[in-house]
């Protein structure tokens, strides 16, 4: 008997290349290739639908957020009232098929009545209220601070809609471990992120500069490059590469001050995985302990030598993998070692025996079946 499945996105999950969207897409393409029916609902916001999803759903349904100042006048976090839809209820109320709703954006109709008796299953991808609190205090803008600490302290109310849930999968061990102290009695699991990575590429060998690369409009990963170029970068003597999407003026200024550190800004896919593959060194540093750090699993699948800071690390389970430093001084002597050291057949092994098969995407996906059709 075919087995379906709703997922709503927050966003178009493709192209696939940023935080969630990548755990959302792989998500979808590792269940498709096990056989699972997909309807996937999908809010549309600075992405155009994309036809490739089509590929591997039984169908795709779109639908426009709500911007605007007008969907901030709620008690409601504004990134979840925008997502409201009444298309998106009816077309759920249109099947008996389990509900994955994927991060509390996409939650407005987790509490609907309408709903109720349904399997619904809320993939946590961050704990919000820290998440925009972070965002607050790295946040110069008068206005923009005082948004994300008014969406901080209504994802903080707002959270309570997870007791709707039949299930939680949490991203980090640490965010299972905060959401089972706060909801105790609720089915809550860890299932790391959905990646790019079927096997471990990473290629033994050696090359002569460090790489970070992100999502760059992104303020917690505009704080970590910033950081780097003016704290460790700057004060290393070998090439250095920052590459990610749409950085800022302000960072593009702070490496056109440095010939040695360059910005790639907006690389393609096929380049930036080159990037990943020939760096000597990744250097991973974050001010942000929730979520699972995509970047980092991506880099220990396809890169060699792996630099984080604690905070990189927290409640991933990956830290045996990794070179650990919290200071610019520890993170340029650490660098500094790593590339005179080649990376190893036998460090690439290694990897494999740690990452395969618990953050492989098949068995993730066989998990996330067993648990969704009763076999868990």
């Amino acid at each position: 008997m075919d087995k379906y499945i709703n997922i709503i996105a927050l966003n178009v999950p493709y192209p696939a290349n940023y935080g969630g969207i990548i755990d959302i897409y792989y998500k979808v393409k590792a269940l498709h290739a096990l056989g699972i029916k997909i309807v996937l609902h999908c809010f549309e916001y600075e992405r155009p639908p994309a036809t490739q999803l089509d590929k591997l759903c039984e169908a795709v349904y779109y639908y426009r957020r709500r911007t605007g100042w007008l969907a901030n006048l709620s008690v409601l976090p504004y990134n979840v009232y925008s997502r409201k839809h009444p298309g998106l209820l009816r077309s759920l109320l249109c099947n008996d098929y389990p509900i994955l709703f994927e991060g509390l954006h996409s939650c407005y109709y987790m509490s609907d009545k309408r709903l109720s008796g349904r399997l619904k299953v809320y993939r946590e991808s961050n704990i919000e209220h820290d998440y925009y609190r972070m965002l607050a205090r790295s946040c110069t803008e008068g206005l923009k601070k005082a948004f994300f600490l008014v969406e901080a302290w209504r994802f903080r109310r707002y959270q309570r809609v997870i007791k709707k849930a039949s299930l939680t999968l949490a991203v980090s061990l640490a965010d299972a471990h905060y959401l089972q102290r706060a909801f105790r009695g609720k089915r809550i699991e860890f299932m790391p992120s959905f990646h790019g990575n079927d096997e471990v590429t990473a290629a033994p060998g050696q090359s002569d500069f460090i790489l970070y690369h992100g999502k760059l409009s992104v303020v917690e990963n505009e704080q970590a490059a910033l950081y780097l170029v003016q704290r460790v970068f700057c004060k290393l003597r070998c090439a250095c590469v920052i590459a990610g999407m749409a950085p800022s003026a302000r960072l593009r200024d702070a490496v056109a001050a440095y010939p040695h550190i360059r910005l790639e800004a907006d690389p393609s896919p096929q380049r930036m995985a080159a990037l990943v593959r020939e760096a000597q060194v990744h250097m991973l540093v974050t001010f942000q302990e929730t979520g699972l750090k995509l970047k980092l699993l991506n880099s220990l699948f396809a890169g060699r030598h792996i630099v984080v800071n604690n905070a990189m690390l927290t409640g991933s389970g990956l830290d045996p993998l990794c070179h650990i430093a919290d200071t610019p001084e520890g993170m340029i002597a650490v660098s500094t070692r790593l590339l005179a050291k080649p990376f190893t057949s036998e460090e690439a092994a290694r990897r494999t025996r740690y990452l395969i098969p618990s953050y492989s995407n098949k068995y993730q996906a066989e998990r996330l079946i067993r648990i969704l059709y009763g076999e868990a």
